[in-house]
Order: structure tokens, then C-alpha cells, then sequence
């Protein structure tokens, strides 16, 4: 079942993204189901800690990126959704490649929205597992 309330495409979603830490991370959204969203990242100097690995802290902006963008695409034109909390559970390390993150819907309220977000390698190895909590708001007025 088609959870989306916005029709938007890749290239207008990708596009969004422009001048923002999601591409300057090399974030990328790939597809967009029914009711989920995916978006691939590197793992290279932009997205390493210091000893060469998948830095913890990209892994939050690729999960932050996708649960985010879902959460917005999910309500009404006249709501917006913000993160109110957000976790990260790393359970592999990275040093190259790609990494795919796919979100799902864990709750979509009036108020608040939860999203699932799984991190894998290209070998499909789980790698980050994240939940992020989001606040539904009323656009405001535009006088």
C-alpha cells in the first residue's frame, strides 16, 4: 500500500539536497517504493574518522537523510516534520565502498512519525541500525 501523500520523483528529491551535508556527504536517494525510501553513501574521505572507517556520525546523517525526507513525504502539503530524537546502533565497521540505507514506516501519527532505517554493505552485512522520531507540525500561515 502506497503510504506517500507528496508525489515527488529521484531527480526532485536528489535535487533538494543541493549545498546541504547531504551532498557534501555524496548522499544519494536510489529509489522510492510503496511505503519505503532508499539512499546510498560512500565510505571514503568524506564520510571516514580519523583510522580510515565509516565515521558513527555519517552513519546518523544517511539514517537522519532518509527518515527524514520519508516522514515529509508521508503528511499532508500543509505539515512538515522535524527529528526530535534520533539512535544509531553501529554494528560493523566500513573502510570503502557503498553503503544503501532503506527507511520504513514504524508509526505514522498526527503528531509524530517513527522511522526504521538499516544501513548495509554491499555484501548486505547490516551495519547501522537506526530509529528516528519525528514531530508532525502545521506549516504556518504565509501572509
Amino acid at each position: 500500500m502506497k503510504i506517500w501523500k507528496k508525489n515527488i520523483g529521484l531527480v526532485e528529491l536528489n535535487t533538494l539536497n543541493k549545498n546541504t551535508i547531504i551532498s557534501l556527504l555524496g548522499i544519494e536517494y536510489t529509489e522510492i517504493g510503496d511505503d519505503y525510501l532508499v539512499a546510498t553513501m560512500p565510505v571514503d574521505s568524506r564520510t571516514h574518522q580519523p583510522q580510515g572507517l565509516l565515521h558513527g556520525g555519517a552513519s546518523v546523517v544517511l539514517a537522519e537523510t532518509l527518515g527524514s525526507a520519508a516522514a515529509n513525504l508521508a503528511v499532508l502539503e500543509d505539515f512538515e516534520c522535524y527529528g526530535i530524537e534520533v539512535n544509531a546502533n553501529h554494528v560493523r565497521s566500513e573502510r570503502s565502498g557503498i553503503v544503501t540505507g532503506v527507511t520504513t514506516a514504524i508509526h505514522i501519527g498526527k503528531s509524530t512519525q517513527i522511522w526504521q532505517i538499516e544501513i548495509k554493505n554491499n555484501r548486505s552485512k547490516l551495519v547501522c541500525i537506526s530509529r528516528l522520531t519525528l514531530a508532525v507540525i502545521k506549516k504556518p500561515a504565509v501572509t
